[in-house]
């Protein structure tokens, strides 16, 4: 299936508009990955464990909302706008939201 940010796909034309979609995911961090990342805040540098974090949540989220899609008949879904929060005591989890519209192309 295409997603994509944009609101039109070059070469390709919308048949049908079928809706809105949507993905959601809740990922916590534990305790070795903020130990770890409050180290690399102190010498510098990346956080890998929460860069590997970040895409697992966007991935689910866009995931979802594909078979969202999928299950209402659609090939493709257009302007899609990813959206992170914390969230918890403490924000100790990330919360990762996928939005777009489902479309049918030719």
């Amino acid at each position: 299936m295409l997603v994509t940010t944009t609101n039109s796909i070059e070469g390709k034309k919308v048949v049908k508009y079928i809706g809105l979609v949507s993905g959601e995911t809740i990922i916590g961090a534990n305790i070795f990955k903020d130990l770890f990342a409050g180290i690399r805040d102190i010498v510098g540098g990346r956080s890998g464990s929460y860069e590997q974090v970040l895409r697992e949540g966007k991935d689910t989220a866009i995931n979802e909302m594909q078979q969202y899609a999928a299950a209402m008949g659609a090939n493709a879904i257009i302007g899609v706008d990813l959206d992170y929060e914390t969230v918890g005591s403490g924000g100790s989890m990330l919360m990762v939201a996928a939005t777009g519209t489902a479309v049918i192309i030719e």
